[in-house]
């Protein structure tokens, strides 16, 4: 019992800081080595001949990962701790995205891919499990926002900065260009060990399986790929609709405004988190808006088109936050690992699911529009869990 609560006890309020930029930099590193590869992807296709598909699985391969790798994320957290997971699983993405700079054919270059977006998901539920070991209960909102604010930095970095800035100080070598991205997530690995606490391993085993009769791992986690199978879909499918839409020579301006709505979202979402996290009319409206935006990004024409599609990526920005955030508020400290696995697993399979299914559909008609149709149907099927969601710390749960 003394190790446990000493387990719980909150940090005093001078290590509040430091622990905020290392979830910041541990979210950052979320998105940066999935994010770099889209526009490295022209690249690496030239030097290893590349098909279009080979060159797109680069970005979507780890998506899917993110929802395989739940599992082993949770499983590890239960025996090892979030901090001690959180560590280790930044170890394997380092290693593994700074592999995709050595590689000398496709096939090793996929396999290098599958280990970092592996990384990648296990560190998504080791973030929310560490909360409630590092914060104050009243800065558990904050917390979340925090780390998710570095992570949709992560995404606007990847993308924003890798050929402009880092490429060419690097003789324009993608391989050496994937290398330094990764090696400094092994600096922040080792980073994660200097708040003096809860250092130690679980002392007795914990359920690391998605606990299906909750409801909340269904709801949140069908949500979840509301919110990812829009984001993701649409940026996959943005320049086939605005070449549709005549307006291909807007790609650039669009992609940009789509990718930078999301730093916005969680800046907003650093102010508002105490408020806004919990709140299911929130999560309703978010949600609402992310389907209106999708339904006028191929009902509007010229810059209303865009703009529609900005929206959308700001709302689903929110959404996403407000979402991921509540496993520490509505769970213990042991249930939040596999609360947070369980909706990232169903959440990413949808993500990687529905806009390839909608992706299939569009080839199959020869209208990319008929793509994010499947998306607005998906969604539009699970907008009603939202209304059903119990927002309220489920019984038996601590508050620390």
């Amino acid at each position: 019992m003394a190790e446990q609560q000493a387990a719980n006890t909150p940090p005093p309020p001078a290590t509040l800081l430091p622990v905020a930029v290392l979830l910041w930099l541990a979210g950052v590193y979320l998105r940066i080595p999935v994010l770099v590869a889209p526009p490295l992807a022209p690249f690496i296709g030239d030097e290893l001949d590349l098909s279009k598909a080979l060159t797109g699985a680069l970005t979507t391969l780890p998506i899917l990962m993110l929802a395989i790798g739940a599992m082993p994320g949770s499983l590890a957290i239960a025996r090892m701790g979030p901090r001690n997971t959180l560590a280790m699983a930044m170890v394997v993405m380092a290693v593994g995205s700074a592999a995709r700079g050595l590689v000398p054919d496709t096939a090793s270059l996929l396999v290098a891919s599958a280990v970092m977006g592996f990384g990648v998901a296990m560190m998504q539920p080791a973030l929310p499990a560490l909360l409630p070991r590092w914060l104050q209960p009243h800065h558990l909102a904050i917390g979340s926002a925090i780390y998710m604010n570095g992570m949709l930095m992560g995404e606007f970095i990847g993308a924003g900065i890798t050929l402009p800035v880092l490429m060419p100080l690097l003789d324009n070598s993608w391989r050496a260009t994937l290398i330094a991205w990764s090696l400094p997530a092994l600096l922040i690995a080792a980073a994660l060990f200097l708040p003096r606490r809860d250092l130690a391993r679980p002392t007795r085993k914990m359920a690391w399986l998605p606990d299906w009769k909750n409801p909340l791992t269904l709801k949140l986690g069908l949500l979840l790929g509301l919110s990812g199978s829009m984001f993701f879909g649409l940026n996959a499918y943005m320049g086939n609709l605005l070449e549709q839409q005549g307006q291909f020579d807007r790609l650039s301006e669009a992609l940009f405004s789509y990718n930078i709505a999301q730093v916005f979202a969680s800046l907003i979402m650093l102010k508002m988190a105490r408020l806004w996290v919990g709140r299911r009319t929130l999560i309703v409206v978010m949600a609402s808006l992310s389907i209106a935006g999708t339904v006028g990004t191929i009902t509007l024409d010229g810059w209303w088109s865009i703009a529609s599609a900005t929206l959308m990526s700001f709302v689903a920005g929110i959404l996403l936050i407000l979402l991921v955030a509540l496993p520490p508020l509505l769970v213990s400290s042991e249930e939040t690992g596999r609360l947070s696995a369980g909706t990232f697993l169903v959440g990413y399979t949808m993500a990687f699911t529905v806009p390839m299914l909608g992706g299939l559909l569009a080839d199959s008609t020869g209208d990319v529009r008929h793509a994010l149709m499947v998306m607005i149907a998906y969604s539009l099927l699970v907008l009603p869990l939202a209304f059903t969601l119990d927002l309220k710390r489920q019984k038996g749960q601590p508050e620390g």
